[in-house]
This record gives structure tokens, C-alpha cells and sequence, in this order.
């Protein structure tokens, strides 16, 4: 196996009142295994569709995906491409099936014909990842947008996939949620070595990743790491996207004479360097 997902110069067209539109241009990305990938860019940028084709819920016009070396178009792979990439998306209320939180997780294991012991077993595994085991009984109504989202993404989890792709997950949730969600993600990849592609359009969400891909107008405009693209203050602000306010920040204390690294992207980082200068 080359990559876990190999999009070869993909496009997808779609009919608009007659209009024909293509929100993806010719695409090409490989993503290694254990890779984390954040997709950035504006509503319309094409970042959700190029989702949506990994996990084989959209087929391309041209081009090809492939997941794990199964092609997305051959119809017999489908199943096991679902299970190999699973996906979390933006409103957790539109995943969650059941009234208890520990059946809503083992649903997903239910369908695959999973056996009732292993079932068990993954859902706890499941729940433990995300730091939600004590509200296994509870139900899921009754829990905050970051817990939900963590009980979408312990559903996932317990098909065990090879990879998940976040379809802009914290797009609804509070700082709070947000952070909960986040921890979760890093904590997938870092040590469950899950294959993760998130979509987001908070900047801050994409430092901890190992590449930064920046969508516009269906194409792929800037990719690289985070400090490789998060240096390109200007390019970033034509493309009308923010920067992490730290680097911003770091960005116009450079241009105000002051000695400092153009690619500083956390708290952290801008502290140390600051306490340096004194």
C-alpha cells in the first residue's frame, strides 16, 4: 500500500438550475498513513465536497480516489471503504441514533454483524478514547455540544478505522467544545496512530497538523506545514483567510521593527520568544 487515500486529478461537476458547476479541479493529494492533514479554506472552496469523495459518499467526474488501494467507483468497495475512513460531521445531533449514549456507539458494529462480546468491548475502548465512559448510560439529549460530538466520533471509533475524516466538526460547538474536540482528534492520531483529515475553518485548529492543504475556487492553492503556510501572511489575506492571531501578531510586530521569528503559531512560542528579546 503507496498512501491510505490517493486523490488523482479528480474534478467533480454538478448540475445547478441547468448551470453546470465544478467544486472540484483537478485535485491530486496522497495522505500517508498515521498522517494528520488539515483542509482549510472558505464555505464554497471545495473542502467539503473533497470529503465527502474520500468516504465515497460523493464519485468523481474525473479522476480517481483511492482508500487503502480500493477505488471509491467500484460499487463492491464501498462498504469497506466506509469502514476504512470514517467520518464525523459538522452537527452531531444528525449522527447520533440512539437514546443511550453506549448504544448509539455500538450501533456502527451492530450493522458490520460484529459479536455482542467484541461489541462490548469496543464501545468501552471507544468511550475510554474520548473521555466519555461515565456517561456511557446517559442520554445523548442531555449532554453539551462538545460531548456530543465526542459520542459521534466514539461511534466512528468503534468501527475501527484506519482513518476518519472530520468534516468540520466544531463548526457549532462553544470554545469549550471546540477544545474538547480537538484534544480528541490529536489524541487519536498521536496515540491510536488514526489517519486523520480535518476540515476546519479555524486557523488555530490546524498548527498541531503535519500538513496544512488550502483550498480556493475547487483547487488546491498553498500546501505545505504549518509554518510553511502560515508564513504567507499577505497571500493568506488575499485569499480573505485569517492566519492564527499569534503569527498575525508576530507578523505586524515584525513590521514594526521588532526581532521576531515570522513563524511563531502557539502561545507558547510567542512567550519564549518575547522573554528572549528582554
Amino acid at each position: 500500500m503507496k498512501s491510505m487515500i490517493e486523490v488523482e486529478n479528480v474534478t467533480f461537476q454538478y448540475k445547478n438550475n441547468e448551470e453546470e458547476i465544478k467544486a472540484l479541479k483537478d485535485i491530486s493529494i496522497k495522505v500517508k498513513k498515521g498522517e494528520f492533514v488539515v483542509i482549510i479554506g472558505h464555505n464554497g472552496s471545495g473542502k467539503s465536497t473533497l470529503a465527502k469523495h474520500i468516504n465515497a459518499l460523493l464519485l468523481p467526474t474525473e479522476g480517481k480516489v483511492m482508500v487503502k488501494d480500493m477505488d471509491t467507483k467500484d460499487e463492491s468497495n464501498m462498504w469497506d471503504i466506509r469502514q476504512t475512513a470514517g467520518m464525523v460531521f459538522q452537527n452531531p445531533d444528525n449522527q447520533i441514533v440512539a437514546t443511550i449514549v453506549e448504544e448509539d456507539v455500538a450501533f456502527g458494529p451492530e450493522n458490520l454483524g460484529v459479536t455482542p462480546e467484541e461489541i462490548r468491548k469496543r464501545v468501552d475502548e471507544a468511550l475510554n478514547i474520548v473521555d466519555m465512559i461515565e456517561y456511557r448510560e446517559k442520554a445523548p439529549h442531555l449532554l453539551s455540544g462538545g460531548q456530543k460530538q465526542r459520542i459521534a466520533i466514539a461511534g466512528v471509533i468503534a468501527m475501527r478505522p484506519d482513518c476518519i475524516i472530520f468534516d468540520e466538526p466544531t463548526a457549532m460547538l462553544d470554545p469549550v467544545g471546540r477544545n474538547e474536540v480537538i484534544n480528541t482528534i490529536k489524541k487519536l492520531n498521536k496515540e491510536e496512530n488514526i489517519t486523520i483529515i480535518h476540515i476546519t475553518h479555524f486557523m488555530e485548529e490546524a498548527v498541531n497538523a503535519d500538513r496544512v492543504i488550502v483550498m480556493e475556487d475547487g483547487k488546491i492553492v498553498l500546501e505545505g506545514t504549518p509554518r510553511e503556510v502560515f508564513t504567507q501572511v499577505e497571500k493568506l489575506k488575499i485569499l480573505g483567510l485569517d492566519v492564527p492571531q499569534v503569527t498575525d501578531l508576530a507578523h505586524e510586530l515584525v513590521k514594526e521593527g521588532i526581532s521576531l521569528p515570522a513563524d511563531i503559531l502557539t502561545v507558547d512560542e510567542m512567550v519564549m520568544e518575547l522573554c528572549r528579546l528582554k
